[in-house]
């Protein structure tokens, strides 16, 4: 009796892409190669993607949302204030991105096109300005009386653009376990709350001294 086929999903053909892109330093050529390499059909890939370039962006997509079921599986995190949010949040998401970092390298380091490489985190993006928006906190809209649509898609914005140079920092982080990503992530957040709750400029000073010592002194 012939085995019977195994249920087709978005995760396993996610899965199929990484592999092939790792093991090939390429990716896929066109759709009916990648599909006739993983033995299922063109009708079942476009059940899920339109286009390889599709997959591409679901990667990073999932990585978010990967990190969110996580933080909510902490029974304490609902009750976390949005700057413990987002310190968890960035924890978590380079945990994950850690896990998978040689995919990461190679697609974002594969050429010198930025918006290509923007092309490819648009999913992210959009998932992110979604839970930056989800964690804008009752209390601090209270905090904020002058808050309005176009502030909070300032900090939707402002937030994505230090998700960005979080992410360029991780990728040229050569220390062990990624400690001083750890510490970027730490002074980045306090100055960017200290930042919108115009606080003094102490954590702003600091961010900036450790930045400039990492990028600038020790090249």
């Amino acid at each position: 009796m012939a085995a019977k086929k195994s249920i087709l999903t978005k995760e396993k053909i996610v899965s199929m892409y990484m592999d092939y892109v790792l093991e090939n330093s390429e990716k896929p050529k066109s759709v009916y190669h990648f599909t006739k390499l993983n033995n299922f059909s063109e009708t079942e890939f476009y059940s899920f993607f339109g286009t390889i370039e599709s997959i591409e962006k679901e990667i990073f997509k999932i990585f978010l949302d990967k990190t969110v079921e996580l933080l909510n599986k902490n029974p304490d995190y609902e009750n976390y204030d949005m700057k413990s949010k987002m310190l968890s949040f960035y924890f978590t998401f380079f945990e994950i991105l850690t896990a998978n970092k040689s995919y990461v390298v190679m697609v974002l380091n594969e050429n010198n096109n930025q918006l290509k490489k923007l092309a490819q985190l648009s999913g992210l993006r959009s998932s992110f300005k979604k839970y930056i928006n989800d964690i804008i906190s009752d209390d601090y809209r209270v905090q904020q009386e002058k808050l309005q649509n176009f502030q909070e898609k300032a900090i939707q914005e402002t937030s994505w653009v230090q998700l960005l140079l979080t992410l360029k920092f991780w990728l040229d982080d050569s220390s062990p376990s990624f400690e001083k990503t750890d510490i970027y992530i730490e002074k980045s957040v306090k100055a960017t709350f200290e930042l919108m709750n115009i606080a003094p400029l102490e954590s702003l000073i600091d961010f900036g001294k450790f930045i400039f010592k990492e990028k600038i002194y020790n090249k």
